[in-house]
């Protein structure tokens, strides 16, 4: 009878230890990701997280604004964050400068440039050859934002260069990400290129016009993208599936659903702007096809990408597409 005790006891706690481990399983995941900065242009993913589709995953997403893609790598690099969210240039640099440890795309979010021309004056017939001879705040050397507006600039048979006298657009790389907006405030450039929230904010104060979108004219790239680790991607493949099958929920959404609709739903994320405000901003990323439907980083847009930086002159070495993106997440995402 005592052996009979033992047993069924020794059994009980075998089954209490299994369930503890079974619930483990289930335990909410905290991940960390860095985003490049705070924009109404990730919309999918501030839908995923306001809807609570990473939730429903069993992901407790936190986010952290680097602004600038060299900084959000930084964060990557140092640990501060699991997961990156920046143009994937910047994991192709961390690649060619032969780190082991390299950044690998798993999930694109837009594929164009996001960001607006603001000039100082209303320019409603405006035309790029207007920009001959004036300077435009352009953002950093190397960054996905600059290097288009070089590709727009070039592509509209414009010529580079700081002698403005000859004709030429003098683009500004020497200001900060975040003080782009502050500095043509300041009176700094003819011109600046800005993300939204900050250009409608600019245009309704009265301090600036946007008078062109560069993601319209620039055509489609992989402008922001997921990366993560290698050394992180092997050892938790589960995790990032299933933060890229609660992004493929918040693109599908959005996808879906109107402005007026969307609006709501991500205002908590951006409590300084009117829902009018959000409903034009976001119809204005619609308007130009700025956001993808499902998450796959295509080798053909990598490849444009990359033309993008030897243009400007940021690209000797062109890294293999299998090197630094990974498509099996969103693969599965869409099933």
């Amino acid at each position: 009878m005592k052996c009979l005790k033992k047993s069924l006891t020794f059994i009980t706690t075998l089954m209490l230890v299994t369930l503890s481990v079974g619930c483990n399983h289930n335990e909410i995941k905290d991940i960390t990701v860095a985003e490049v900065t705070h924009s109404i242009f990730y919309a999918p993913q501030y839908v995923a997280l306001e809807k609570g589709f990473f939730g429903e995953e069993g992901l407790n997403v936190g986010l952290i604004g680097t602004q600038g893609a060299d900084k959000t790598m930084a964060a990557l690099l140092s640990g501060e964050a699991q997961i990156g969210f920046m143009g994937p240039e910047a994991s192709i640099y961390v690649y060619n400068q032969g780190s082991k440890d390299y950044a690998i795309n798993f999930a694109q979010v837009t594929k164009r440039d996001g960001s607006f021309l603001v000039s100082r004056t209303a320019e409603p017939d405006f035309k790029f050859e207007n920009l001959k001879g004036k300077e435009v705040i352009g953002g950093r050397k190397g960054g996905v934002p600059e290097m288009t507006l070089e590709y727009v600039l070039k592509n509209n048979g414009l010529l580079l260069g700081e002698d403005i006298a000859s004709g030429t657009v003098n683009v500004r790389t020497d200001i900060q990400f975040a003080a782009m907006g502050g500095a043509f405030i300041g009176g700094e450039g003819n011109y600046v290129t800005l993300f939204e929230p900050i250009a409608t904010s600019l245009e309704k104060e009265g301090q600036g016009f946007i008078v062109a979108s560069i993601g319209k004219e620039s055509g489609e790239i992989p402008y922001t993208a997921y990366c993560a680790l290698n050394s992180y991607m092997q050892k938790n493949p589960e995790v990032l599936q299933k933060f890229t099958n609660a992004l493929y929920k918040g693109q599908q959404f959005v996808q879906n659903h109107s402005a007026e609709e969307i609006a709501p739903i991500i205002a908590p994320q951006f409590k300084e702007i009117s829902n009018e405000d959000l409903i034009t901003i976001i119809n204005r990323y619609k308007d130009i096809d700025a956001w993808c439907s499902e998450p796959t980083l295509t080798e053909e847009s990598v490849s444009r990408l990359m033309d993008v930086m030897q243009l400007a002159g940021e690209l000797d070495q062109r890294p293999e597409y299998n090197k630094i993106v990974n498509t099996e997440f969103a693969k599965n995402a869409i099933k």
